[in-house]
């Protein structure tokens, strides 16, 4: 008996293909779009924490350090690429050996995060401290 080679049989497993790999495809890049926009997120809580702390080493006591910390961050939270204001809050700590700096962001209604709900969604507060060292060495 003879094998007859038809090309017409084998027309639509491309698409079948894809109906099966495609899902799993869509999946991984939305989870690349919403990991990839959060860790830019927590960098950027990160890099104000950072710049916070260090515009606050230039007070000559406790309250003037908080209150340059607190003017300063208010300036720059603004400009910080991809954050509100109104979802950031600072809290400055200050001994006598160092200069604590706790920023944290909610996340939750940030475009990004929106796209989260088909993938495991990363923590929607992020976090972030700075320490400089004032003394005591």
């Amino acid at each position: 008996m003879a094998v007859v080679h038809n090309r017409e049989c084998r027309a639509g497993s491309a698409a079948v293909e894809f109906a099966i790999v495609g899902p799993v495809l869509i999946l991984i890049l939305m989870g690349l779009v919403v990991y990839g926009g959060w860790f830019w997120l927590a960098q950027s809580v990160q890099s104000v924490a950072t710049e916070t702390a260090r515009a606050a080493v230039g007070g000559l006591d406790d309250h003037e350090r908080q209150t340059m910390a607190q003017a300063y961050f208010t300036d720059v939270i603004s400009d910080t690429a991809g954050l509100d204001p109104s979802k950031a809050a600072v809290v400055v700590g200050t001994d006598a050996m160092t200069i604590r700096v706790r920023v944290s962001y909610d996340a939750r209604e940030h475009p990004v995060m929106s796209m989260a709900g088909l993938v495991p969604s990363p923590p929607p507060i992020i976090e972030r401290q700075a320490v400089v060292r004032i003394g005591g060495y």
